[in-house]
């Protein structure tokens, strides 16, 4: 807060502060207060911008100053010249010293913007963010291994089983999910087979896009599909909630309880993900397949029951091993982000979304990445 200084009459008070230009002297009067400050800021202004020379400057008039007052009339002519102007200055002593003590400091320290530099500047971002992404990783391995030690703590202990939350969650995540994901792989298998039969349709070889969406599906799209789509769905969903309980203050009575917030809250979701999603997997890929074997049957007369037998033929059981293998580590993965997130809600609801929204990117982005790797290890496999 800017402090004041000076002893003026009620109608002095009252008067904006101002300054005017004769020749080469100012005159300053008013109150050069806080209140004024952008009028005085834009006056200051205009006699800069004017080029005139300053010798000498009247404080007779001046009625009230506080610190910001002070800091422009020291930038008005630089604070070694106002230093200079202010020893013969017909002033109070509050007012002098005040004024004084403003111009020394300015003085001493005078204000000088910063230089950018955008290589720099990069750098030092790129920097940020990778301690940002270190934190985060350091923070979900510790709270897998939280995760991991509580479910092997209660996993010989039938009695600490949750079993309704369990329920209820492979009810949200697993059954209620299964038409969208149905749905989705089925329309992303006709895709794949139109562009299959596009593409194939200049070698003469058409009948291998049954060989493509069969393969497709049962390594990759799949599992990729089911698992991006709750990452989506799902995640964000663990976030909210377990984030509005601890807006709610809930997890705080949980604990109060004397109960575990990862035994009541997380080891139920991660189990019932860790259910569903092969289980939608699974869906997935049979659903992948009719969309393709319709598109087949209806552009490229491969009736359904020769689609069947070259999938028979020529797909090797590996192939759909493969891609459901990868469903329980997936699901693990997004089920413990999500509510990694929840839990570091800070207790607002702005929070919330910011979190919600953070465990559907990393979800998304956990998938895709461990997906990548799993493709180059088999691959290098021959699996």
């Amino acid at each position: 807060m800017a402090t004041d200084s000076g002893y003026s009459t009620t109608a002095h008070r009252d008067t904006p502060g101002n300054l005017d230009c004769n020749g080469d002297t100012l005159t300053l009067s008013g109150s050069w207060t806080l209140s004024h400050y952008s009028v005085l800021n834009r006056r200051i202004t205009e006699v800069q911008a004017s080029g005139a020379t300053i010798n000498n400057i009247q404080f007779d008039e001046l009625s009230r100053v506080d610190t910001a007052g002070a800091a422009l009339i020291a930038r008005l002519t630089g604070p070694e010249q106002a230093l200079r102007f202010l020893q013969n200055a017909n002033l109070p002593d509050e007012q002098r010293e005040l004024l004084i003590t403003v111009a020394e400091a300015m003085a001493c320290a005078p204000w000088q913007p910063a230089r950018k530099n955008a290589l720099l500047d990069f750098l030092a971002d790129v920097g940020e963010k990778v301690t940002a992404i270190a934190r985060l990783l350091w923070m979900l391995a510790g709270f897998i291994g939280q995760t991991l030690a509580t479910l092997f703590y209660i996993l010989p202990r039938p009695k600490r089983w949750r079993i309704t939350p369990f329920v209820a969650a492979v009810h949200d995540t697993g059954l209620n999910a299964l038409p969208i994901v149905a749905l989705l792989t089925f329309l992303v298998g006709a895709v794949v087979a139109f562009l299959g039969a596009t593409v194939l349709e200049d070698f003469g070889a058409t009948i291998y896009t049954v060989n493509l969406v069969a393969f497709s599906f049962l390594r990759e799209f799949g599992v990729l599909l089911a698992a991006i789509l709750l990452a989506g769905r799902t995640a964000s969903s663990f976030t909210a909630h377990i984030g509005a309980m601890k807006v709610n203050e809930e997890l705080d009575a949980i604990r109060t309880l004397g109960l575990n917030p990862v035994e009541l809250l997380v080891v139920p979701r991660v189990l019932a993900m860790m259910v569903s999603l092969p289980v939608l997997t699974f869906i997935g890929m049979i659903s992948g397949m009719v969309g393709g074997a319709a598109v087949c049957a209806l552009v490229l007369d491969i009736p359904p029951s020769q689609f069947i037998a070259i999938v028979e033929r020529d797909i090797a059981l590996k192939h759909f091993l493969v891609g459901i293998g990868k469903a329980p580590v997936f699901a693990f993965l997004i089920a413990v982000i999500g509510c990694l997130e929840g839990f570091k809600v800070a207790g607002s609801a702005q929070s919330v979304g910011e979190h919600t929204t953070s465990s559907v990117v990393q979800s998304i982005f956990m998938v895709i990445l461990l997906d990548s790797i799993a493709a180059l290890f088999f691959m290098e496999m021959g699996w």
